[in-house]
């Protein structure tokens, strides 16, 4: 009598056993697949992007002082018109500053037309990432030299740019001097977020702002990794408790 209340014990039991086997197998695969993706993520970034922080007001409000910016290290000729990028210049005072390239090597770069715009090779830039549309300080106009940059802050009227330094160079700094191209916020916290391409001078044809760099991708490869061992362990957690309680009532 009691070797088959054993078996039938023991039959729901060992039913039971590959299943949960297959589950382990399940939630470990996921588990390696989130750490793979994680790592994976946070590799790309810490090898391609450096951490900078903004010292002035000059490119508000597109990053503001005190922003923490992530720059991707890139070559001064992979930089194009509308890229946000941080250079040295030694002519300049040899600091790490941040501006926006409106104008590249054999560019003629003007300001303003009749409401306030600047213009480039004579088409009129629609700068809608500017602090205001209105006045944006004294006229210029000057043609940009072969492997060089324009570079201006996006407030216009708080930022010591290549306005400042016209008579050297026409303003423009070496395209070599470029350390990095911004491309997104991290800190503070509320401010979070990719910097993404403008539209602005596309219709100049040339020289458009260059692609994406894999900050996007590898930011989403990093925090789904995160997501995906946090579910995936809170699932077996889940699990085991489930068959605690089933126990219990069992008994």
């Amino acid at each position: 009598m009691s070797s088959v209340a054993e078996k039938s014990v023991d039959r729901p039991v060992a039913a039971a056993m590959p299943r949960r086997r297959l589950a382990g197998v399940v939630q470990g695969v996921a588990i390696a697949l989130g750490f793979v993706l994680m790592l994976g993520g946070f590799a790309l970034i810490a090898v391609d992007y450096r951490p900078y922080s903004i010292p002035t007001a000059s490119m508000a409000p597109t990053v503001q002082i005190g922003d923490t910016v992530l720059a991707r290290k890139v070559d001064g000729g992979a930089v194009g018109r509308g890229d946000v990028v941080i250079f040295r210049d030694p002519l300049w005072g040899g600091e790490l500053m941040v501006k926006r390239v409106v104008a590249v090597g054999g560019d003629k770069v003007a300001c303003c037309d009749g409401q306030n715009r600047l213009t480039v090779n004579g088409t009129v830039i629609d700068e809608p990432y500017l602090s205001g549309h209105g006045v944006q300080g004294d006229d210029f106009s000057t043609e940009v030299p072969a492997g060089r940059l324009f570079l201006l802050g996006d407030n216009r009227l708080g930022s010591l740019d290549s306005r400042t330094h016209l008579d050297a160079a026409g303003g423009s700094v070496p395209a070599d001097e470029v350390i990095g191209r911004v491309e997104a916020t991290v800190l503070p916290f509320g401010r979070v977020g990719l910097l993404g391409r403008t539209v602005s001078f596309d219709a100049l044809g040339t020289g458009k702002t260059s692609p994406e760099g894999p900050l996007r991708p590898a930011a989403y490869a990093t925090v789904g990794g995160a997501a995906l061992i946090l579910l995936a362990s809170a699932a077996g957690g889940v699990a085991a408790l489930v068959r605690k309680v089933g126990r219990r009532r069992s008994r």
